[in-house]
């Protein structure tokens, strides 16, 4: 007997212990397959992001809608939608607006029955097992009790009412219906992917990392702005003044501060001291700015300029650290003329706008001054040692990874670096080279290593964190160069193109898509590719390479929705096949309690299975059929 069936044989000691488990795993392969749920660009856009993970990106109200909509009016079916979304607000809502007590008695007694109903649907695809874990531990007896017990029998129609008035009566009713809310929240979507791009523009990315550390099941794929957060945690100097200025650029600096307890008094003394107000680096704003005093607009315009040369600064002595990465291009503070204020660019000469060099030393353009050099070090050791960052950017690393292969899918944040005619690109380390699949496992195993050792802050590893943000051959950025430093200081549009990789041109076409998926070991006939990273513009398509390609990068961001002209894209992956969900952009939690306002604008079928998949079709289901065939020698075994 195998280790393998001596641990089993502890598990299940006897002859019916086997036969019960084989029972039950053939019963669970027969059930259909649950709903995963992939977002994508969230960019600390909160409010929007638990909108649609409380709606289930409208998977709630289709249920709704399909199963009581004969019943209800279309005010009915969303006032009854919004109340599993935000149900204690909700119910709060509902007193302040019922002022006959037999009216609100009756509201509580219709709303259970409904939940109760709903809940039964939600709960099919699901064992018992699994149902009773998703529920409030305080209701577990009277949920079960109303939920595999039919109130039309007559024998059970006066049982079933009288739960239902015991717990008005008893003043339980609030806490009943908050509870089965989120249950049905909670068995609507069994699964969350979210890919890519969880910091960095909107103001709340702590509370989306809280959201997804309470989820019950998920992954994650990073993305560029990600790995800017995982380098700085994991030693790098440079990700952390590329994302201070980020911060700073979209007037997000409380995140540092306020949400992470992250103290920049020194730099803002220190910005202040040696940068003026430039208007180009004035902080963005999407909304009226009007809120932003002037004095705080201006301290805000002299931390961007300062963490900026900065960054220009560390980013020439990585490029001299590290000429393997073949960046020699990029640093371009050694390419001014001081005299005449001009900078060459691809050997050109450009004028230089904005400039603001007083702490450059023109023979040592590179190097950081006493005092620069003291905060990044400070700063540094401060984002480091940040508990509660910390604790997010473990998560993100624990349940995180470069791409994932899931139900024959293939999900990943950014692009595969590919030549025009779809061969891939080659990064060459230590006399190998990595492409495809190989390029994705090196650039992970490098962000782990480094994330793992940030006591050690100059070896290759760190260096590569920063890399993954910008490099040419990064499977999260996918452009020839980021042009940063011309973006800032020069007019000259044709100093800011940032050309794209191959790959986003032939990522339209199917039998590139084909390709890809055949690199990841999946089946290019029933697989498909699941992207994010670049926005959907208007008049562009999200679904493409005849179906095989689905970009789902619509628009979180606020920045973002007047070129996508939407509030972003959600994907739905149910046992019926795929749906493309539209979202309105978001405009308050209130607007959506008090209005009954949801944001979803269109669901667009994908692919319609012929037949209803199982879970026997899924991941899972392989590992279930891989136990089955275990047990079955378990029990040849118990029959000698």
């Amino acid at each position: 007997m195998s280790y393998t069936q001596e641990l089993l044989r502890e598990k299940f000691p006897s002859k019916q212990d086997v036969i019960t488990e084989i029972t039950n795993l053939e019963a669970i392969l027969n059930l259909p397959k649950a709903t995963e749920h992939f977002v994508s660009d969230l960019h600390g856009e909160y409010n929007a992001f638990d909108h649609i993970l409380r709606n289930g990106s409208g998977n709630i109200k289709q249920k709704i809608v399909e199963n009581l909509g004969g019943r209800l009016t279309p005010k009915n079916i969303q006032e009854f939608a919004t109340l599993i979304y935000y149900p204690e607000d909700k119910i709060t809502f509902q007193k302040e607006n019922t002022k006959d007590q037999d009216d609100l008695e009756q509201w509580y007694l219709n709303t259970i029955a409904r939940l109760i109903e709903l809940l039964k649907i939600t709960a099919t695809k699901y064992t018992r097992s699994k149902v009773r874990k998703a529920m409030d531990p305080n209701f577990v007896y009277i949920t079960e009790e109303l939920l595999y017990n039919d109130q039309q029998e007559p024998d059970k129609r006066n049982y079933y009412n009288k739960i239902l008035r015991n717990l008005v009566e008893l003043q339980q009713a609030d806490k009943f219906i908050i509870a089965t809310c989120y249950t049905i929240q909670r068995l609507v979507v069994d699964h969350l992917h979210v890919i890519g791009d969880i910091y960095d523009r909107g103001p709340l990315p702590d509370k989306i990392m809280e959201t997804l550390m309470a989820y019950h099941s998920l992954d994650i794929q990073w993305g560029n702005h990600d790995v800017l957060w995982l380098g700085a945690a994991s030693g790098s100097a440079l990700c952390l003044m590329n994302l201070l200025r980020i911060c700073a650029r979209y007037n997000n600096l409380s995140i540092i501060e306020d949400a992470y307890g992250i103290n920049l008094r020194h730099l803002s003394m220190f910005a202040e001291k040696n940068y003026h107000d430039i208007p180009a680096f004035r902080p963005k704003t999407v909304e009226d700015a009007s809120f932003i005093l002037p004095d705080e607009k201006k301290q805000i315009t002299q931390i961007h300029q300062a963490v900026t040369v900065i960054q220009f600064k560390l980013e020439g002595q990585l490029c001299q650290r590290r000429p393997e990465l073949e960046l020699q291009k990029l640093p371009l503070l050694d390419k001014i003329d001081w005299v005449k204020k001009e900078v060459t660019i691809e050997g050109k000469k450009y004028s230089l706008i904005n400039t603001c060099f007083g702490t450059v030393d023109p023979k040592n353009p590179y190097e950081l001054n006493a005092e620069e050099l003291e905060i990044t070090r400070s700063l540094l050791y401060s984002f480091m040692h940040a508990t509660k960052l910390r604790k997010h950017l473990d998560f993100m690393m624990d349940k995180g990874s470069m791409y994932k292969c899931y139900n024959g899918n293939l999900l990943f944040h950014g692009c595969i670096p590919v030549e025009k005619d779809g061969e891939f690109q080659s990064f060459a380390y230590q006399g190998k080279k990595y492409a495809g699949r190989t390029l994705l496992d090196f650039c992970e195993k490098e962000l782990r290593t480094a994330y793992a050792h940030p006591e050690v802050t100059d070896d290759f590893a760190t260096d590569m964190t920063w890399y993954l943000w910008q490099g040419p051959l990064s499977p999260l950025f996918g452009k020839h160069a980021m042009t940063t430093f011309a973006r800032y200081f020069v007019a000259a549009p044709e100093t800011h193109t940032e050309r794209k990789n191959a790959y986003f041109a032939l990522r339209k076409e199917e039998w590139f898509c084909r390709k890809l998926m055949s690199e990841f070991s999946l089946d290019p006939e029933t697989g498909y590719v699941i992207n994010g990273h670049t926005p959907v513009k208007k008049g562009q398509q999200p679904i493409l390479a005849n179906k095989k390609m689905i970009v789902i990068d619509g628009g979180y961001s606020k920045a973002y929705q007047p070129t996508t002209g939407i509030g972003g894209y959600t994907l739905l992956y149910n046992s019926y096949g795929l749906q493309l969900v539209t979202h309105h952009p978001f405009t308050t939690r209130e607007d959506a309690i008090k209005n009954g306002r949801d944001i979803i604008s269109t669901k667009r079928v994908v692919n319609q299975e012929i037949k209803r998949q199982t879970v026997a079709d899924t991941d899972i289901g392989k590992q279930i059929k891989e136990n089955l065939q275990l047990l079955r020698e378990l029990l040849g075994e118990y029959d000698k």
